[in-house]
């Protein structure tokens, strides 16, 4: 141990410094354990508030997600392509034996694949007729559209090279038709079951509005043509909804401008 000591001041004045030093000493050590202790009852406080949970987007985007989507009234997949690549795709790839094609009779429609339903009853059928109608030139021109739907052997692709373009397939067979199908469509937020760190998880989806009510959603955002732009309308939608990703409601609402009901 080592003692520092003053040779100008004597003996007893060192031992005077000493005891100063050491009264300041423990004044600083009690302030510390008062701040230690002011500080444990502070985080514990916190930890035995009541938590409230917070809106999140998804963190990982399911596969479908990429085209325009929804689930209908008896939880079947609908998907759509946003492009004629992904017209192209979504017939290459995801559309198999025992899926529905839909498609507006608007030129430069969107292709709608009701997945897994050739045994779908006339409602379900035109719900996903509905949404093929509103991802079409109809919803810009602010009309109703005519639909119909194939199944997979009658939706091909010519065997010359080049005969058809991007997005264009040769359809055979008789079609099924939705005559005059209103274009509008609900956005909500659709919660999942789990929970992360106290948060709940959701996102948008927009259908058409039978599918919202067989969900039991109440709260949704009733969406038609209108005069209110695109970007204008994904900002209202969020707000309303308390959802935080605009880009994903603008990638999903189809193109044109908006009434907000």
């Amino acid at each position: 141990m080592e003692i520092e000591i003053d040779f100008t001041k004597n003996a007893q004045q060192n031992a005077q410094d000493y005891f100063s030093r050491s009264k300041k000493a423990k004044h600083k050590a009690e302030g510390a354990e008062k701040s230690i202790d002011e500080l444990k009852e502070a985080l514990n406080s916190i930890s035995a508030a009541p938590k409230k949970g917070r809106v999140l987007r998804y963190s990982e985007k399911e596969w479908y997600e990429k085209f325009n989507w929804f689930f209908t009234s008896n939880s079947l997949l609908a998907i759509g392509g946003r492009s004629a690549q992904q017209n192209e795709l979504i017939n290459s790839k995801y559309f198999l034996e025992g899926d529905v094609f839909f498609h507006a009779d608007v030129f430069g429609a969107s292709v709608t694949i009701l997945k897994e339903g050739v045994g779908a009853p006339r409602e379900i059928k035109e719900e996903v007729a509905q949404f093929a109608a509103c991802y079409s030139r109809a919803w810009e021109e602010g009309s109703s559209a005519n639909v119909y739907s194939l199944k997979r052997d009658q939706v091909s692709k010519s065997k010359e090279k080049g005969s058809l373009g991007t997005g264009s397939f040769l359809l055979s067979g008789e079609r099924e038709w939705y005559k005059n199908v209103p274009l509008e469509l609900a956005a909500f937020t659709e919660e999942k079951k789990e929970k992360v760190h106290d948060a709940t998880l959701e996102k948008v989806m927009i259908a058409p509005l039978s599918s919202c009510k067989a969900l039991g959603i109440n709260n949704y955002i009733r969406i038609s043509p209108g005069n209110t732009k695109k970007s204008d309308a994904a900002k209202l939608i969020a707000k309303r909804l308390g959802y935080e990703d605009i880009d994903y409601i603008m990638q999903h609402l189809p193109a044109g401008s908006f009434s907000i009901k």
